[in-house]
């Protein structure tokens, strides 16, 4: 989300927009089980961030609130805050908290829908967080911003980055209208690789289990004849190592500038997800520099990877279908170089940030006009 943010900043003051970020760490929350208790439940509602909100929005009266993340520092309280504000409000869906109250809809590896339609004690039940007052805590706040409508109302446009994600937000019960399909956008030069030339295959992002990285493990397993190479660092980055075999090498999380150098060294970007990942920044980041990308027949994956063109998708879960399709374009320099021309040229019509900054633009705009509409319906005066 911070990643996005960043560059959604970036973009608009490159254009002549001010921008102020305002941001809470969840990492003080990491070695205290107390504070992340508390903290879950605070993100039910929490009424010290509705009066730092109301503060803030007295002290910078911006003309739109982009939000990006409310949980679990800050909670639904904080759009309440800009409605009532008359301050409209647009927000990013980066993961599917509307419909499943962990953001994964994953159980035990395997998807999950089963909270969809008002049946969040279901997280509780199934123990999803794995540990019982987690569980409980998450389903609450789910419950209680469905029930009160608290997103629903607060928020004038909700951008997703996939019709994948328009749809899971019309299954959550949000207008067709208040929904915005956005791609995130990523930096492109004129400088791309001859990806034949790469020698391993790549990985970055979260070493978590949604991300499939075992997964590509056992897909490495059965080709040691070619090398991996794994950037990032997550929840099950040590069983993840102890797991790997010796054609297989963790890096770590890189920099920007390092995980450039990264993919341009490589043959081809696996993104093995085994959930319904909302967009797939590393491939189009990977796709930018003219990488082709296998990734997972899942989520938004589909709508960032042409099959058979700016590479090839997968089954989830499926390290078989994974080889066949590693070792297709691992043997064949031409289709790898072709593919990845077709990514880069992709990129370059679809994801650029010229593009970002018109569509969010556009959205501003409607959510704008939107917040008039209704303070004019309910004869507010707030200028």
């Amino acid at each position: 989300d911070l990643v996005v943010a960043n560059a959604t900043i970036r973009v608009l003051v490159q254009n002549g927009h001010e921008s102020r970020l305002f941001m809470k760490s969840s990492r003080v929350l990491e070695n205290s089980l107390i504070k992340r208790i508390n903290a879950f439940f605070g993100g039910v509602y929490n009424i010290r961030s509705y009066h730092e909100m109301r503060r803030l929005l007295e002290q910078e009266r911006p003309d739109i609130v982009h939000v990006h993340s409310v949980y679990p520092m800050f909670s639904p309280s904080v759009m309440v805050a800009c409605r009532r504000a008359g301050v409209p409000v647009v927000m990013s869906a980066h993961d599917h908290k509307f419909t499943c109250p962990t953001a994964f809809h994953l159980y035990k590896g395997r998807v999950c829908e089963e909270c969809i339609g008002g049946h969040e004690y279901r997280c509780v039940l199934k123990n999803c967080r794995s540990n019982v007052l987690e569980s409980i805590a998450y389903a609450l706040r789910s419950t209680v911003a469905r029930l009160f409508r608290l997103f629903h109302d607060n928020v004038s446009v909700l951008i997703v980055m996939t019709p994948f994600g328009k749809e899971k937000l019309l299954q959550a019960g949000f207008r067709d209208d208040q929904i915005a399909v956005v791609p995130n956008s990523t930096s492109i030069t004129n400088i791309t690789t001859s990806p034949s030339e790469g020698q391993y295959v790549a990985f970055a992002g979260r070493i978590n289990p949604e991300k499939g990285v075992d997964v590509l493990l056992a897909a490495a397993a059965r080709m040691p004849d070619i090398s991996f190479k794994i950037a990032g660092d997550g929840t099950v980055f040590p069983e993840m190592q102890a797991r790997a075999t010796h054609n297989v090498q963790f890096i770590g999380r890189l920099g920007p500038d390092e995980l450039r150098i990264f993919y341009r060294q490589s043959r081809i970007l696996v993104v093995p997800s085994i959930s319904f990942e909302s967009f797939g920044m590393s491939a189009v980041e990977a796709m930018a520099l003219g990488v082709p990308v296998i990734a997972s027949r899942i989520g938004g994956l589909p709508y960032v990877v042409d099959d058979g063109v700016t590479g090839s998708l997968f089954e989830p879960g499926n390290p078989e279908d994974l080889v066949e399709q590693i070792r297709r374009l691992w043997d064949d320099p031409q289709l790898c170089n072709q593919m990845g021309i077709a990514g880069y040229q992709k990129v370059l019509c679809k994801y650029n940030e010229d593009a970002y900054f018109h569509n969010l633009m556009a959205v501003y705009q409607t959510a704008i006009q939107r917040s008039r509409i209704s303070i004019a319906g309910t004869g507010n005066l707030h200028k």
